[in-house]
């Protein structure tokens, strides 16, 4: 009865949740969203974003390894995790001046662990897989909020990769009648959404396109004792080795067809190490390595939207998200790849927060799905169909 009241509501307050590939906050946004799917509005109520402390951080990156990751740790950390979404979603509530009881549903991301996207042999058969935790149960009962999350495995469940699942929300918020748009997700790892001009959800094509701010804030801890290149502030005053950068862009993921996905298993530690030894052997000083990984993300974005859809889409403009559209010295990178055919400005100017947009789209995938409506899209995950994500709690 109760999910049934909630599918017939007409307006509903939902709290997106979600923490990256960067594992470096929870971020939480509240919306007032009327109808689903094709004919949905949206308006922010409030955005919070709530830093992980250093030592929580630490594990989510232990238990995302699979040389440091032990199942006994991951169980834990799910549950230690749901109980910190929770306290985050109750802390959005409270500086909004709502209570829970004003709040309709939350939708959650969780953290992603571990995304293995690519069938590999085991028992027999071929199997994919992937792992999001933040045990949705525990912020269903700590918030007596219905509660939405695991959204990837039921697009894996029909043939799809899982990722990236934010088009769909940019093929509702972004879509344009005149223009070609891409959407451009800047976290730990780079996604876009191609949207043709008046395009329907089948034409939409969307793809992880490599890494984003991971490999600089990788080498910012490293070298700097910081969490990011605040401003591009590092990347600003460095120098770019292009040598690297055409190096890098031979990885096989970039070639790959889409639809695709990565994350850490591909970017992550071991692909710093090797490119921090890889630049000491060019002798690249400290600020010329975050100058050049910031022009591989500018670089590797471009290289995939040229390769994948090239002329057939020239770009009117090129809408930017994520924790990477704050780095002025990355967007001037990417304004100077893409040219002065395509404007380059944040999702801000759309009505959207750059900061805000992911946990956003979880607040409108959580409402598509007690909707009973379809929130992937065959053209970037790859899957056989159109399905409904996500699992239900009841508090």
């Amino acid at each position: 009865m109760r999910l049934l009241q909630l599918a017939q509501k007409r307006q509903k307050v939902v709290l997106g949740l979600m923490s990256g590939t960067s594992a470096d906050a929870v971020d939480a946004a509240l919306c007032r969203i009327a109808g689903a799917g094709e004919g949905m509005s949206l308006e922010l109520l409030h955005f919070r974003c709530a830093p992980w402390p250093p030592q929580v951080r630490r594990e989510i990156l232990a238990c995302s390894s699979a040389r440091t990751g032990r199942v006994d740790r991951i169980c834990r950390l799910n549950f230690l995790l749901g109980e910190l979404f929770a306290e985050a979603a109750l802390a959005a509530m409270a500086e909004a001046g709502l209570a829970p009881s004003d709040v309709d549903l939350i939708g959650s991301h969780g953290q992603t662990v571990h995304h293995l996207p690519v069938p590999e042999e085991l028992c027999g058969r071929q199997v994919t897989g992937t792992l999001q935790i933040a045990e949705p149960a525990v912020i269903a009962k700590r918030t007596g909020i219905v509660t939405v999350a695991d959204f990837r495995p039921a697009d894996m469940a029909v043939g799809g990769q899982g990722a990236p699942l934010v088009p769909f929300v940019d093929y509702l918020l972004f879509r344009s009648p005149t223009e070609n748009r891409c959407v451009l997700n800047i976290g730990g790892i780079a996604n876009v959404t191609l949207l043709p001009a008046s395009c329907a959800p089948e034409q939409v094509l969307a793809f992880d396109t490599g890494p984003g701010n991971m490999l600089i804030d990788g080498l910012m801890r490293r070298f700097f004792r910081r969490t990011l290149d605040r401003d591009g502030a590092v990347a600003a005053r460095g120098r770019c080795d292009e040598r690297l950068v055409g190096e890098v862009l031979r990885h096989p993921f970039f070639a790959r067809l889409p639809p695709k996905s990565t994350g850490r298993e591909e970017f992550g530690g071991e692909f710093l190490r090797w490119f921090v030894r890889r630049g000491e052997r060019l002798r690249l000083a400290r600020a010329d390595l975050v100058a050049t990984a910031t022009a591989l993300t500018a670089a590797s974005i471009h290289d995939a939207v040229v390769r994948f859809a090239g002329s057939a889409l020239p770009l009117h403009r090129l809408i930017v998200s994520g924790g990477g559209a704050s780095n002025p010295t990355l967007l001037h990178m990417l304004a100077c790849r893409f040219g002065s055919c395509t404007l380059v400005e944040r999702s801000d100017a759309h009505g959207i927060p750059a900061q805000a947009k992911e946990a956003i789209s979880f607040a409108v995938l959580a409402n598509a799905t007690v909707a009973d409506q379809p929130g992937n899209l065959p053209g970037a995950t790859g899957a056989s169909r159109r399905t409904v994500l996500g699992k239900i709690c009841l508090p």
